[in-house]
């Protein structure tokens, strides 16, 4: 893992407790990090990418940021609410406001912005 930027590492971390978490629920969705999809991926680098900058800027992101930023790129694509998700016709049944959502998806923002949180207080204070 020596060659791998820091926002794959910390993508890896939040995709792993992810994964770990839905498992816990009897959600078997999630494929290990280098079985799934580069899309996913990639997906996953940039909201660490956007929540560190955000973070750099001097503010915090809430968990339905997230969110919200991945409706927002959803939207552009043509994307819209469907009960069941279909990549044919656009529809995802986590097209929903943030407080919409269920729990359980919810908790998995959570999980994602406290990680890439801890990661960033943790860099900040090595280089104090």
């Amino acid at each position: 893992m020596d060659n791998i930027p820091l926002e794959e590492v910390i993508a890896r971390v939040c995709h792993a407790a992810n994964r770990a978490y839905c498992e816990s629920m009897g959600h078997n969705s999630q494929p290990p990090w280098d079985e799934a999809p580069e899309w996913e991926r990639s997906v996953e680098i940039r909201g660490v990418q956007l929540h560190l900058a955000t973070l750099k800027a001097g503010e915090k992101p809430g968990p339905g940021t997230w969110h919200e930023k991945w409706m927002e790129k959803k939207r552009r694509e043509g994307w819209c609410y469907g009960p069941v998700e279909d990549a044919v016709t656009k529809r995802h049944p986590h097209f929903l406001p943030y407080v919409d959502l269920p729990m359980e998806l919810r908790m998995k923002n959570h999980i994602f912005v406290g990680i890439v949180g801890g990661f960033f207080e943790a860099l900040e204070s090595f280089r104090s």
